[in-house]
């Protein structure tokens, strides 16, 4: 049973440890890790099945990939609470020949980090090719991408979202921070994306959304409604307000 208090405690350690990485080398994304916090949480202690001896197959273990990489300081922050890596190593964040730059890359090593994650709008793509991946492998878990509400204004995630609907791509959970916020200011400013409800589910896609993108047990309820019916062979996506007000 899960102990939603103890998750909330580790959610305000999760963020001491993201003010604290940036902080210290007065670089780096806190907002979105901040709003992010108790999705990560979720994620790798309650809905993901996976080890923490690390390797890049990642054969029958659900695997997750971050799109938006730039929220790198929350997802360092879970791994190394989930015992992927020293907690220590929080400390050498953004630090010249450190594995924990600034996005998050695969040629340092960092157990945990799948794909380098420095530009957006990759991630649907790369968790669909690792979704039909264990297809192939008569792997039967489920891959999981992140990514945020500006990086859609790419075209690529469209071609994506189009593909993984028209080739039954039915073992994947896609989650956005749908936030309103991007670098340059609110979305709604420098490219509105209408209605993304309506725009997925045109392309074939279910949703399910989270009004609630801060309440851990509105997140925990939701992704495992959509594990529920993923096994039932559906593609899937959440769209997460993760972001409140002060977290912007």
């Amino acid at each position: 049973m899960t102990d939603i208090n103890q998750l909330e405690n580790l959610v305000t350690q999760v963020r001491r440890d993201i003010l604290r990485q940036v902080h210290k080398v007065n670089s780096g994304h806190p907002g979105g890790s901040l709003g992010c916090a108790e999705f990560f949480v979720a994620l790798y202690n309650v809905l993901m099945e996976h080890d923490t001896n690390f390797n890049m197959d990642g054969k029958n273990e659900d695997l997750f990939f971050l799109s938006n990489g730039h929220i790198s300081p929350v997802f360092y922050s879970v791994l190394a609470r989930s015992g992927y890596f020293p907690v220590e190593e929080l400390n050498t964040f953004r630090l010249l020949n450190s594995r924990l730059q600034g996005h998050p890359t695969t040629h340092e090593g960092l157990p945990g980090i799948r794909v380098a994650s420095g530009s957006l709008g990759q991630g649907i793509s790369v968790a669909i090719g690792a979704a039909l991946a264990k297809k192939l492998n008569n792997d039967n878990k489920i891959v999981y991408t992140l990514c945020g509400d500006g990086e859609l204004q790419e075209g690529q995630n469209w071609e994506a979202i189009m593909y993984a609907a028209g080739n039954k791509v039915d073992n994947l959970i896609v989650t956005i921070d749908y936030n309103g916020q991007q670098i340059d200011g609110a979305t709604d400013t420098v490219l509105p994306l209408g209605n993304l409800t309506a725009k997925f589910e045109s392309f074939g896609w279910e949703v399910l959304t989270i009004k609630e993108g801060n309440n851990l047990e509105a997140i925990i309820k939701y992704n495992e409604r959509s594990q529920i019916k993923n096994r039932k062979r559906k593609t899937h996506l959440c769209v997460t307000p993760h972001c409140d007000g002060q977290w912007r």
